[in-house]
């Protein structure tokens, strides 16, 4: 259990239990935001709160990455986050909830750090782009898991069950930890460096390389796009293209999640292969990937309602094409810096990465969602598109109400063509139409259209009771 193989597979385990634990508010983020009744917005607060802090607490744990034992702060840092993962399920309001995974992020954030150090030391360069890819195989895998899983515990047994089985796996992990080796730093380099290091501060000697600068930039711009897609992937598909809470979750795992396995693992074997033609090899891969999956990922948000088999076909392949940036960066990092820095390298990397991109994805596109229902978008109708939550080109639900679940409830109660859907008419209130409505109209007066399958639901429920013919008569009023 001492070798470096064993190592790269916890590091591996530990990498997908951080993104598992990470990702899972994007695939229970629904079941959150109609329990609490909360804005897009608020849901993408979670991740900025989250990606804030992580970033921030990540540069004094990269640094201690660079002078302490790694395995110990790994393990330690896997313990925390699961813990608080598990006491997250225990919240009672979403303050407390903001607070556990304030606590999530201190864990998490020195997973990078150390993990990536030590990959570097036990492997040598010319196979480091695919030992990164494998540790990064964490990332789709624990995505599309946290997706497909918590859709299916959403569905199932409600959204908090998902926070305490995320929190076992994790512990178990922190134990695997303690029983790696520690390599010692900078020997599987060409010259064999050691720990030797540059005078200086340390954070000035790592921005002193230009090459850090674009990796920088490039990581915040990429990070953006990546965090605001795991936000909002499940509750797009949900809304946008009435599935249910699992089935979303699944198509969710598989379009953002597992798609990026074969996009991690052949970047990294072409990565390594130009770079020993061309010393910028790595970035050259780097680069096709992203201009490469930008229409998929534009033309796969533009399908019409109900085309989930064409979303799913050009989002899973744009995702996929993606993910190879992953595995050609971070090897690019350990190229440029010192093995005595590189802990701190990736702190500094993740802090502008998270604080200009990835804080910002989730709560930008809850803006925009926002301010679209603000200006009266509605609730997708099949074959029409631009109305529904995209990311990117974000839509709305009414203002009161969403798809599968929430019925529109308009203000006034004094016009009859106003008057709630589960209050039709005086001595009527609770009760709803039959069969025989038309279900696709919009409501007069109101800012959403209430879809058929929404009112089809309703109606189902009580189509045996009886309705007295003068609430019939009086619906139809409003419908026609």
């Amino acid at each position: 259990m001492a070798g470096s193989a064993y190592a790269l597979a916890v590091l591996f385990a530990i990498n997908l239990m951080n993104f598992f634990d990470r990702q899972i508010i994007g695939g229970v983020g629904e079941g959150i935001r109609r329990e609490w009744a909360l804005s897009d917005t608020a849901l993408g607060l979670l991740g900025t709160v989250f990606t804030l802090l992580y970033a921030v607490v990540g540069l004094p744990l990269g640094r201690l990455s660079d002078r302490k034992e790694r395995r110990t702060i790994l393990a330690a840092g896997v313990f925390v986050w699961s813990l608080l993962t598990a006491l997250s399920g225990l919240t009672r309001s979403f303050a407390q909830l903001i607070v556990a995974r304030l606590g999530v992020g201190v864990g998490e954030a020195t997973c990078s750090p150390a993990s990536t150090s030590l990959i570097g030391d036990l492997v040598r360069p010319s196979a480091r782009a695919r030992a990164l890819a494998i540790w990064m195989l964490g990332l789709p895998l624990g995505l599309g898991l946290a997706n497909g899983a918590g859709g299916w515990i959403l569905q199932n047994w409600g959204w908090r069950k998902a926070f305490y089985v995320a929190a076992i796996p994790g512990v178990l992990c922190a134990v695997a930890a303690l029983m790696m080796r520690e390599p010692a730093r900078g020997m599987k380099e060409a010259h064999a460096v050691g720990d030797r290091c540059r005078s200086g501060n340390p954070y000035l000697l790592v921005l002193s390389i230009p090459t850090m600068w674009w990796v920088i930039a490039s990581g915040a711009l990429h990070n953006f796009n990546m965090y605001a897609l795991g936000s909002f992937v499940a509750p797009f598909l949900v809304r946008f293209h009435h599935m249910t809470f699992q089935n979303a979750g699944w198509v969710a795992a598989c379009v953002y999640g597992f798609s990026g396995a074969l996009g991690l693992t052949g970047g990294g074997w072409l990565a390594d292969r130009l770079y020993t033609k061309r010393v910028d090899g790595r970035l050259i891969v780097g680069t096709a990937s992203i201009i490469i999956c930008t229409p998929l990922m534009y033309f796969g948000l533009g399908r019409a309602a109900g085309d989930v088999a064409g979303f799913a076909i050009l989002m899973g392949l744009g995702v996929g094409v993606m993910f190879a940036y992953y595995s050609t960066v971070y090897a690019t990092i350990h190229d440029v810096v010192e093995p005595s820095l590189r802990g701190t390298a990736m702190a500094m990397y993740f802090f502008a990465m998270y604080v200009l991109g990835g804080s910002m994805g989730p709560v930008g596109t809850g803006l925009v969602t926002a301010v679209r229902r603000h200006h009266g978008g509605g609730v997708p109708q099949p074959g029409r598109r631009g109305e529904g939550l995209q990311p990117a080109r974000a839509g709305a639900v009414p203002r009161r109400g969403a798809a599968h679940g929430d019925v529109y409830r308009p203000h006034s109660r004094r016009d009859p063509r106003r008057r709630p859907l589960r209050g039709v008419s005086n001595g009527d209130e609770g009760r709803r139409p039959t069969a025989g409505v038309d279900a696709g109209r919009r409501i007069r007066g109101g800012e959403g259209v209430v879809s058929e399958t929404t009112l089809n639901a309703e109606t189902a429920e009580l189509a045996e009771k009886r309705i007295p013919l003068r609430s019939l008569r009086a619906l139809r009023s409003i419908y026609s």
